[in-house]
């Protein structure tokens, strides 16, 4: 998918709405390996989406925001930032609610879990694992992805900006979110964007923090 016939004033944030699921869960696994293609590295393509993208838009669609352009003549979501301002309340939602919807579609992982995926899975039905002491001081969390023809224009800045203001909003004074070590260059946006390293014990990818304001 190429950007076509753009606006004069090219992308614009916009909230997130129902009709914008399928393009959400696209970029979702199209930026899931470190930044880049995940598709059919799993079972099925929802995976990713079902489990960093869809509980999101799910239980916290007041703090969704897309970044939305005119491809192929109709308006797409093409980059999103999404996440929870309490991340405790969002991980009792999570268990109460999205794990039942999801239960008919993906199995309990073995203990210990012995691939890739069934180590995914076993993050999703072990939410609480997000509730890390090191991270008493960051409330929230996010997730931010943009389809790689937008990266790199400032789009990504302003997603985690809008964010932030809402969430700053919501009563939220800290933010969170864990990455990829492999994704070098974002590690490089975010430092630019005042996140810095929260030393995490057993902690599988690198946690981030800085405050909403």
């Amino acid at each position: 998918m190429t950007p076509s016939q753009r606006p004069d004033d090219g992308p614009r944030i916009r909230p997130y709405r129902q009709s914008d699921h399928d393009a959400v869960y696209e970029i979702c696994v199209r930026t899931a390996d470190a930044g880049q293609d995940a598709r059919g590295q799993y079972s099925t393509d929802d995976l990713m989406p079902d489990l960093f993208a869809g509980p999101y838009l799910h239980l916290a669609p007041d703090l969704a925001f897309v970044l939305a352009d005119q491809v192929d003549g109709v308006e797409r979501a093409v980059g999103y930032v999404l996440g929870a301002a309490d991340t405790a309340e969002f991980v009792r939602a999570y268990r109460a609610v999205w794990i039942p919807l999801l239960a008919d579609r993906y199995p309990y992982p073995p203990d210990p879990p012995r691939t890739p995926e069934e180590q995914l899975l076993a993050g999703h039905y072990r939410p609480e694992g997000r509730l890390r002491p090191e991270l008493v001081d960051y409330p929230a969390h996010l997730h931010v992805d943009l389809l790689p023809e937008y990266q790199g224009g400032g789009h990504g800045r302003a997603l985690i900006e809008t964010w932030l203001a809402a969430a700053d909003k919501a009563g939220a004074s800290a933010v969170f979110l864990e990455m990829d070590p492999a994704n070098t260059r974002a590690r490089g946006f975010y430092h630019r964007l005042g996140f810095q390293e929260i030393p995490v014990v057993d902690g599988w990818g690198l946690h981030l923090g800085r405050s909403t304001t």
